[in-house]
């Protein structure tokens, strides 16, 4: 007889927005529906700490988990479960690199991935505000016009800006700041259409189209809306493929229509799946426990 897990489902303790403890709780009853012992889990809950050089954990649980869905984006707590012997999905390294959208595209480089030509902004050091655009000027000579500036850390398009001349780049630019950000091309021929495919165990188990007139963005926090979608064979082994470069148990991948072909937008580790069930119908956290228990019987690697 198989035994019953313990599963944490840990979730952000300071982000008290209803589509963040609805997904919790969409994870949680897939995951009860399989028979697993799932416990949400605030990352505020828990004090990770190294004591005569050994990862311990500080909580009000007695009882360690037998592994721990990792919604959220706490990496230094990820990596201490991981030091700690806890199974991750994801792992600490690959929300690492989907959590900053630079750091995602760097590792899909050498890897025959078709994306926007993108440029990375000169550092600064914060409290160190920039005075010379030059670069920024060749940046835009080299893009062209429109251009789309992406805050490296950012979540369902609320970080990303629709850039039209030389003056809104500087002024973008100025209020920014420190905060690290990439330029790219704008891909006129996707304009507020993408295609979410979300991949869990390296098949894409469900996909949506999504459709915004009113926004050059497609998501739907910024008024888009959804509908199925089957992607093409190509934009199929896209996605798988970005998934495992990026060594992820289970993404969303986000891709563009661009004139010759699919273009990788994003690398989302951490996906908001109640909406492509809301979408398609098709539950991805059953698949994503499914995938994780086969792992923890089997001991395969992804």
């Amino acid at each position: 007889m198989k035994k019953q897990f313990l599963c944490w489902i840990l979730v952000n303790g300071y982000l008290n927005q209803k589509k963040f403890s609805d997904l919790a709780v969409f994870v949680q009853q897939a995951a009860e529906r399989k028979g697993i012992n799932a416990q949400i889990v605030f990352n505020s809950d828990l004090i990770p700490v190294i004591e005569k050089g050994k990862p311990i954990l500080k909580s009000k649980y007695s009882t360690m988990p037998d592994f721990v869905l990792f919604l959220d984006k706490d990496i230094h707590l990820a990596r201490h479960l991981e030091q700690m012997g806890i199974p991750l999905f994801n792992s600490s390294s690959a929300i690492d690199l989907c959590d900053s959208k630079a750091r995602t595209h760097q590792a899909l480089v050498h890897q025959g991935i078709d994306m926007p030509k993108t440029a990375f902004a000169p550092f600064t050091f914060e409290g160190i505000p920039r005075t010379d655009f030059q670069a920024f000027q060749d940046i835009g000579q080299e893009l062209g016009y429109p251009l789309v500036i992406k805050e490296s850390y950012g979540s369902f398009g609320q970080q990303v800006y629709l850039i039209e001349n030389e003056q809104q780049l500087i002024s973008k630019v100025m209020e920014l700041g420190h905060r690290p950000f990439i330029l790219q091309e704008y891909i006129e021929s996707s304009r507020g259409r993408d295609i979410r495919l979300n991949v869990v165990g390296g098949e894409v188990v469900a996909s949506m189209k999504r459709i915004s007139e009113t926004d050059f963005r497609a998501n739907v926090s910024a008024g888009g809306r959804t509908e199925p979608y089957s992607p093409l064979a190509e934009e199929t082994e896209l996605a798988i493929r970005c998934a495992r470069i990026l060594g992820t148990d289970f993404a969303g991948v986000d891709l563009l229509f661009g004139d010759e072909g699919p273009l990788v937008c994003e690398v989302n580790s951490n996906t908001h799946i109640v909406s492509i069930y809301q979408c398609t119908g098709i539950n991805v956290a059953e698949h994503m426990i499914d995938y994780a228990i086969e792992k923890l019987y089997t001991g395969r690697e992804s």
